[in-house]
């Protein structure tokens, strides 16, 4: 006896936990999931579309929401790209039309995005010898704009290994 309803769409044969599985076959085991596999179905044939009707910087930040009633929201992820979409809009709304897609209107919404952590500071290591060197190299050049730099850059280095 199965531990598995007759009508589930799941095969003990297909199901391997330790294997990554595709969207689509993880909504098929079940008709609980089929209304949601038809949005998320939805969403990616627009963001297809999106991608081939606007310009490749709004197509790569630009997200379609679900149409509901005919309207269909599209998020910017700030208010530039959003006037931008504004812009276009009449031109977006009878592209996609014409593909089929049963849409009145356009709503372009603001969706702000988190900010993302700025990049670590870069912090230059040099080893003594390497500072050294660079101070000799200081030493033998005429006085000029980059003697004084490297003059500059092999004390700061010296003064961090003398640190440690």
């Amino acid at each position: 006896m199965s531990r598995f309803p007759p009508n589930s769409r799941y095969s003990p044969q297909r199901f391997d936990p330790c294997k990554p599985q595709a969207v689509s076959d993880v909504l098929d085991r079940t008709d609980a999931f089929a209304a949601l596999r038809a949005g998320v179905e939805q969403v990616a044939a627009l963001q297809r579309d999106l991608a081939k009707l606007l310009p490749d910087y709004l197509a790569s930040n630009v997200e379609p929401g679900f149409i509901k009633d005919g309207v269909l929201a599209l998020f910017a992820p700030h208010n530039a790209l959003a006037a931008r979409l504004r812009h276009i809009e009449p031109r977006l709304l009878a592209d996609l039309q014409q593909r089929g897609w049963a849409i009145d209107v356009l709503k372009i919404r603001v969706r702000p995005q988190p900010m993302k952590e700025p990049a670590p500071v870069k912090q230059a290591r040099m080893s003594a010898a390497g500072a050294s060197a660079l101070h000799e190299l200081a030493e033998t050049l005429a006085p000029s704009p980059l003697q004084e730099a490297l003059a500059k850059m092999a004390a700061r280095h010296q003064a961090k290994g003398q640190k440690k």
